[in-house]
């Protein structure tokens, strides 16, 4: 299925007026554990319906999962996933590195996603056709850079501490392995991946809204995604993504070295 241009602009400026006008503001932040700290703004939660909106104005059949209200028709072979703020500690930090995220998938697979970041003025889309930037650089085809040696990428994580127990010792291996190492990047750091300007994302603990839109940017821009044991990223868990297949091959063998 293709997924107009169109309709992906929509559905990022319905969650830009949303969450722009709260962006490095005085909002009210939620916590949602009792012990930790996941925040959710009300940012999130006014973004996420407005993207309901207009996803059942135009697909009424289809099924939404949401990171904040959760399912609603899910038997529909044609579910989008929705984040609409993934990097809440960015947004309430006033950094703009967080991104909204809509992806769509057809029968479990990742086939259209959209990255918004409003405050820069970008989307990142992939429509079944290919993988577009437009933003303050203009518009242009998304396509990786291949660079295949561990040795001549920049690796991009949320943070090392996510990475528990051996899982920490892998990570570490791989990034004293890569030339530059970034942290706190979030969503931003698919985008520079599918944009040619990074090569190696690694993550763990994600969530279906986390990764699935951010899925067919990398694969149509030629970068490759999966799990930590090669599989489908579309469940989230412990993600690679790399420019290349053979730098993601590299990878892999590396974290499971040991």
């Amino acid at each position: 299925m293709k997924v107009s241009a169109e309709f992906m602009r929509r559905v990022a400026e319905a969650a830009a007026a949303e969450t722009l006008p709260r962006f490095r503001g005085q909002g009210a932040v939620s916590n949602k554990l009792s012990a930790g700290f996941d925040p959710v703004t009300e940012a999130d939660q006014r973004a996420e319906q407005a993207i309901r909106a207009v996803i059942r104005e135009q697909y009424p059949d289809h099924g939404i999962l949401g990171e904040e209200f959760g399912s609603e028709n899910a038997a529909s072979s044609h579910i989008w996933v929705i984040d609409p703020i993934d990097g809440t500690r960015s947004f309430i930090s006033g950094v703009p590195l967080w991104g909204t995220l809509v992806g769509l998938t057809v029968d479990g697979d990742a086939v259209a996603g959209l990255m918004s970041q409003p405050f820069i003025g970008e989307l990142f889309r992939a429509d079944g056709s290919g993988a577009f930037y437009e933003g303050p650089g203009g518009e242009r085809r998304l396509a990786t850079r291949k660079v295949d040696a561990l040795a001549g990428a920049t690796l991009c994580t949320t943070t090392p501490a996510l990475f528990l127990g051996g899982r920490r010792e892998s990570y570490n291996r791989l990034e004293a392995a890569v030339r530059l190492s970034r942290y706190g990047t979030d969503c931003y750091a698919y985008a520079m991946l599918a944009a040619g300007h990074i090569d190696l994302v690694v993550e763990v603990g994600l969530q279906a809204y986390d990764i699935v839109a951010l899925i067919p940017i990398i694969e149509q821009a030629g970068g490759k995604i999966t799990n930590w044991d090669g599989g489908p990223a579309e469940n989230g868990g412990e993600i690679v993504a790399a420019g290349s297949p053979k730098l993601h091959d590299a990878a892999l063998k590396l974290l499971h070295e040991g």
